[in-house]
C-alpha cells in the first residue's frame, strides 16, 4: 500500500535566524535534513512520499520587507530537494503573509515554476487572522491555481498567552499553549472565522486542509453550526456546509482510534488524509496506527494515498 504523508516539516538556517534562534522548537537536525537521513526514516516507516513544508511560525511574524526573501529562500531550498528526490518529496510553499500581495505572487511562482502542490499558512500573521480581507489575494490565487492551502497552528500572541496560560508552571503553560491544547483550539477557531467571514462565498472552489484530526472541529461542528445559524443567515451555506465542502483534515500527530472514528462519522473517508507531523512525531508510530486502524479497505486506500493524489495531483 502506498503511503503519502502531507504535514511533514523542515527548516533552513536562514529561517532559524529569522525566527530568533530555535523558535518553534523541534529536532533541528532532522528539520534541516532533506536527504538521506529523512529518506531512511521514511523507508523504516514505510512512507513513500512526504509533502514537505516549513515548521511554525516560519515567516508569519516577520516584517514584510524581510518575509519575502526568507520565504523565497526556503522555497528554493525545498525545490532543490524535490528535484533531487522527485519520487520521495513534494512541497507546500512558504508564503510571506505579512505582505499579502507578494504572498500571492510567491504562491504563483512556487506552483508554476517550482511545481509545488499548494502552500502552508501558519495561523495568524502578527495576531491578524486570515479572514481579514487584506489576505484574500492569497485565497484568490490559490483558487485560480487550483491548489489547496494548509492551515497550520502557530504559537499564540503574547496577549493570548498571558490571558490563558499564565498562573501555572511555565513548562506546563508552554505545552498547554501549543500541542497540549492551544494550537488546536485556535486553529479550529481560525477555520470557523474563515467560514463566517464569507471567504468561501467569494472563493467557493478554495480548499483548505487542517491537521490534527480536524483541530477539534469534527467533535464540535454540529454545536457550532447550531449556535451560528441565527447570525450567519446572510451566507450562502451553513458552517457545517462549508466544513463539508471546503475542508480536508489530516491525521497528523493523532494516532488513536476514537478521534479517527469521530472524523469518519462527521467528515467521511473522502476528506481525510494521512500525515505524521514529522519530525515532531514518529513516522513509525503514524504508519503503525494507519495500518491497524479499523478501516474498510477502500477507505484505508483513500486515507493512505488516494485523497492526497487526487487533491494534490500527485
Amino acid at each position: 500500500m502506498r503511503i503519502i504523508a502531507i504535514e511533514e516539516h523542515f527548516t533552513t538556517e536562514q529561517l532559524i535566524r529569522a525566527e530568533g534562534g530555535a523558535a518553534g522548537g523541534g529536532p533541528i537536525r532532522q528539520l534541516l535534513d532533506l536527504g538521506a537521513d529523512r529518506i531512511a526514516d521514511m523507508d523504516a516507516a514505510g512512507v513513500d512520499l512526504q509533502v514537505i513544508s516549513t515548521r511554525a511560525p516560519a515567516v508569519q511574524n516577520l516584517q514584510a520587507s524581510e518575509a519575502l526573501p526568507v520565504a523565497r529562500e526556503a522555497n528554493d531550498v525545498l525545490a532543490a530537494a524535490i528535484t533531487a528526490h522527485p519520487d520521495r518529496f513534494a512541497g507546500f510553499a512558504t508564503l510571506p503573509t505579512p505582505a499579502p500581495g507578494l504572498a500571492a505572487a510567491e504562491l504563483d511562482r512556487a506552483v508554476r515554476e517550482l511545481g509545488f502542490k499548494g502552500a502552508i499558512l501558519h495561523g495568524h500573521t502578527g495576531g491578524r487572522f486570515l479572514d481579514d480581507q487584506e489576505f484574500w489575494p492569497i485565497f484568490e490565487c490559490a483558487q485560480a491555481l487550483g491548489v489547496p492551502l494548509y492551515l497550520h497552528p502557530t504559537p499564540p500572541t503574547p496577549a493570548v498567552f498571558d490571558a490563558y496560560f499564565t498562573g501555572v508552571d511555565p513548562r506546563v503553560a508552554g505545552s498547554l499553549a501549543r500541542a497540549g491544547w492551544g494550537w488546536h483550539a485556535e486553529t479550529g477557531l481560525h477555520a470557523l472565522r474563515l467560514m463566517v467571514s464569507g471567504v468561501f462565498d467569494q472563493f467557493p472552489r478554495l480548499q483548505l486542509i487542517i491537521g490534527h484530526m480536524g483541530e477539534n472541529l469534527p467533535f464540535s461542528i454540529a454545536r457550532a453550526d447550531q449556535a451560528l445559524r441565527p447570525t450567519t443567515s446572510h451566507l450562502k451555506r451553513t458552517v457545517a456546509g462549508y466544513f463539508a465542502a471546503n475542508f480536508y483534515i489530516t491525521t497528523s500527530a493523532y494516532f488513536t482510534v476514537p478521534p479517527l472514528q469521530c472524523a469518519l462519522s462527521v467528515v467521511g473517508a473522502d476528506r481525510i488524509m494521512f500525515s505524521v507531523d514529522y519530525p515532531f512525531c514518529s513516522a513509525q508510530d503514524g504508519t503503525a496506527f494507519l495500518r491497524s486502524a479499523p478501516l474498510a479497505p477502500a477507505d484505508l486506500q483513500k486515507i493512505a494515498h488516494g485523497n492526497a493524489e487526487r487533491l494534490l495531483n500527485l
